[in-house]
């Protein structure tokens, strides 16, 4: 585990080449699952209804959602209104790998990005409580990561993540905004049309 700091804050951890290539084909099989049962959907920005440049979906108990209403978290799909799939084994085995301190994940959100998403800027910040880090897993195209401060102008700092990779954002980078300029098309023979999946696991009620 590599810890990077940024701005003062400590907590960035990145994670080069965590999951092998025989792993990440089995974890995109789970997903492709999970995808199956809670399809993936296009999302829109609260207020103007301006659509998500990434198709999302979710596992666990709770899954993030946004529309006109606003950001939230819920326990079943917007469209289809079913429960949300189990997390993956798999990725519960690396919450315990690297926030093994932290209560139990209750989300993932699974992001995908074709030719041309992106996700700006921004803070994790519609769970109930910070305590427990976000745990996000790259798989298939190579994306540049951007992260900065808790302020959204303080100086940013860029790496690119790679399929297999993980970072974990806790402790004072908790909030820390960050986010993807680019998806470098072609870098990844993964995902079968391109693209890159991004998966973040996230508690987001306090433990009893």
């Amino acid at each position: 585990m590599q810890d990077i700091p940024i701005n003062g804050l400590t907590g960035l951890s990145y994670l080069p080449g965590y999951f092998d290539r025989t792993a990440q084909e089995a974890l995109c099989e789970e997903i492709r699952t999970a995808v199956a049962e809670a399809p993936l959907y296009q999302p829109v920005m609260p207020k103007t209804g301006k659509p998500f440049s990434v198709k999302m979906s979710n596992c666990g108990p709770l899954g993030w959602v946004s529309d006109i209403e606003g950001y939230r978290y819920q326990p079943d799909h917007p469209v289809s209104g079913r429960p949300w799939p189990d997390i993956p084994v798999r990725l519960r085995a690396l919450w315990q790998d690297v926030a093994s301190d932290a209560a139990e994940p209750e989300a993932c959100l699974i992001n995908y990005y074709e030719t041309g998403a992106k996700m700006g800027l921004h803070q994790d910040r519609d769970e109930k409580t910070f305590d427990a880090p976000v745990v996000s897993v790259s798989l298939g195209d190579t994306a540049t990561f951007r992260v900065g401060g808790l302020k959204r102008n303080d100086p940013t700092k860029s790496f690119r993540l790679q399929s297999g990779d993980v970072v974990v954002l806790g402790g004072d980078a908790r909030l820390a905004f960050h986010g993807i300029d680019r998806v470098l098309k072609g870098t990844s023979t993964l995902l079968k049309n391109g693209g890159r999946i991004n998966l973040t696991l996230r508690r987001v009620t306090p433990p009893d």
